[in-house]
Order: C-alpha cells, then structure tokens, then sequence
C-alpha cells in the first residue's frame, strides 16, 4: 500500500480542477493582456476567477491579486505594508513559516524596521498580553501571524490580535496558506489587512496563489513590469493556476463541512490508536486538541529508539509512507525545525508530521499504525 500524509506540504489536484484547466492549456491560449479576441476570452476567465475567489471570501475583486503562491504573497504583504505604510517596528512569532520570519528579518538586517518576536509557551500558544504591551511601546506596528501553523496544527485567533491591531493603528497580516481552502474566512468581518494563499494547499495547482488586500490600507507593488493584476504584479498572469485556484476554492467551499467531518474522524482515529499502541507517545503543540488545531495537521513526537534514530521518515517511506518531520520547506535541512526548537522539544525524540486531505481513508491510518507498531516493536 502506499499512503500519502502529507498534505500540508501540497495535495493533489483534484480531477474537476484539471478539467477546468485544460481549455486553457489547449483552446484558449491567448495573452490577457492582449486587446484581441484571444486575448479577450482569457481575460474574462481571469476577472471570473477573481470574481469567484472575492465572492467565496466575502470581499471584493478589487482586494484580490493574483500571485505565484504564497510566498510572493506573504513577501509582498510584509515589504509593500512596511514601505507604503511608513512602518518602523514589526511584531512577529517565533513559529511563523520562514516565509514571513526571513522576510521580516531580512527587513531588520537591512535596517528597515526594528522587529519583535512574541513570547509563546511550551504548547506554542502566544502571549497576547505580551502582543498588547509590544504594541502600547510601538503603536502603528505591522503584526504578522499566521492563521494556523503548517508544523504543529495550533489555531491563532485572528478576531483577539485584528481588534489588538486595530486598537493600536498597526497592520495586520496573516498567513493563512493552512487554513484557506478547509475554513471559512469572512473578509468584510475578519479584523485583517493582509491574508495569503496557495492553490495546492486546497487541492490546486502548485505555482498559483493570492494575496488579499483590505482596500483600506492598500499597498505598493512588489513587481514592476507591466499594468497587470491591476498595476500591482508586473508580468503575464499565470493564467492555467488562476483558473485553477479558483475552482479549487469553490470546490472547497461546496462541501467543507463534509471534508472537515471526513478528516477529522481519520485524525482522531489515529490519535485513539497511537495512545492505545504506543507507549510513550506525544503529540507537539496544541496538534491532538482537536479544538484548537487544524484538523488537517498531527505533529507526533514518538519515543526514542535506536533502530529509528534519525530515520523514521526514511522507515516509513520504505514502507509506502509518505509524511513529513516538520514543515516540508525545511525536509532537507539538517537543522531541523524551528518550530519543535521554539517549543523546546526534546531532540532525542522522532517527530514526525501526519497531515490529512479528503482523498484520505480509515484504511490508511490503521495501515500506517501497524507499521509504526512495527517499527517500534509493539507486540499485537
């Protein structure tokens, strides 16, 4: 059997996206930007994406920019917010994806900004009231969290830090790369400026993302080229990604609820079963508090082992088991996690990180449970 669980680093296409891709791979391969015929027919495919996407998150198209995934987005957020906004001091956790942590801090080094990072504890929640007197010492800040963390699962509350935001004049953006596609975000409602996706998070297409904008607090472009995406990303728009980003959020959205009850159930059956099986075994993070995690995301700490030491990813993958030891952006790095660090996990343990899609079954979490018994000499 093989068995695909890691979802958080990308998930496949959807058949229904691919399908909506391929007219614009084959038919339609006129540039939007052309005043013709051709050109035309695609620039309304853009605009109806674009539509789409605003209608699904409860804001309007003109809040909707197109981009290369949300790294682009997160890049441009943070660099554009800080330049246009006059923005001297940022406020940032020590668990963000190192798209926005490298971002920010690249900002500091080139003396930019002075940046701050919030207090967490040892189950990665943050010290809000640390946010609060961070922002009373430096009001008009830009704040970056993430929505929910792409290693450990936790769930920010975004309402908590946007009203904190807006108290204080600061700009808010979020990451929310993990969580589009499986929650539900009201624009007009959520106190944020800036939030971030990427299509293959939801079962797009890899290479296409957005960035939304609050028309309030409207930013510089990052990319200069060209009058596309409404003069704010120079260069011909990645037509195929945007059509297929944008049906994989409405495909989302038509049955998330059946999605979530689906997955969860095989989240929580793999939690039942390690406690049951495993003597010794943790869950980092708030990521078995079904609660107050994603319920796409199981970050797995499993006790130490000599035949496993340093290769348990490599165990399971012999065995048809694809999953990750943190996030995947940082798979092949001999450092290791930041996030596990920041938590003060210990080093002597394997963490593993289990993420979940739709497309997943019961079957495959009972497999994978054997062979980690297996692996860890589990007598049935």
């Amino acid at each position: 059997m093989r068995v695909y669980f890691d979802n958080a680093a990308t998930t496949a296409m959807d058949d229904r996206v691919i399908e909506a891709m391929l007219p614009f791979m084959k038919e339609h391969y006129g540039n939007p930007s052309s005043v013709h015929s051709h050109g035309r027919e695609v620039r309304s495919a853009i605009e109806k994406s674009r539509k789409k996407v605003a209608e699904l998150l409860n804001a309007s198209p003109s809040e909707i920019f197109f981009t290369s995934g949300g790294t682009e987005a997160d890049n441009t957020a943070i660099v554009c917010g800080i330049q246009t906004h006059d923005i001297k001091h940022a406020i940032t956790s020590p668990l963000e994806h190192h798209a926005v942590l490298h971002t920010l801090q690249e900002c500091e080094k080139k003396g930019l900004l002075k940046l701050s990072v919030l207090e967490i504890n040892e189950k990665g929640e943050h010290d809000l009231a640390h946010l609060n007197k961070l922002l009373k010492e430096n009001p008009k800040s830009l704040i970056s969290i993430m929505h929910a963390n792409n290693e450990i699962g936790n769930i920010n509350d975004l309402n908590a830090i946007g009203n904190l935001a807006k108290e204080h004049d600061a700009f808010f953006h979020s990451d929310t790369v993990q969580t589009m596609g499986h929650y539900k975000h009201d624009l007009k409602n959520l106190p944020v400026d800036s939030i971030v996706a990427g299509g293959h998070k939801f079962h797009g297409p890899k290479g296409a993302g957005f960035l939304y904008v609050n028309k309030a607090k409207k930013i510089s472009p990052f990319i200069y080229g060209g009058a596309q995406e409404r003069n704010m990303r120079g260069g011909t728009e990645n037509v195929i990604g945007i059509v297929g980003i944008a049906k994989a959020l409405e495909l989302a959205y038509e049955d998330m609820e059946g999605h979530r009850k689906h997955v969860e159930g095989l989240k929580t059956r793999f939690i039942e079963q390690l406690r049951a099986h495993i003597s010794g075994v943790e869950f980092n993070g708030l990521s078995a508090d079904l609660d107050k995690s994603l319920y796409t995301v199981l970050n797995v700490s499993l006790p130490p082992s000599e035949d496993n030491a340093g290769m348990l990813l490599f165990n399971l993958d012999l065995n048809g088991i694809s999953a990750s030891g943190g996030s995947a952006c940082s798979s092949g790095a001999s450092v290791g996690s930041h996030v596990l660090r920041a938590l003060g996990a210990s080093p002597e343990r394997d963490a593993v990180r289990f993420s979940f899609s739709r497309f997943n079954t019961v079957e495959e979490v009972d497999y994978t449970v054997e062979k980690l018994k297996e692996l860890y000499g589990v007598i049935a």
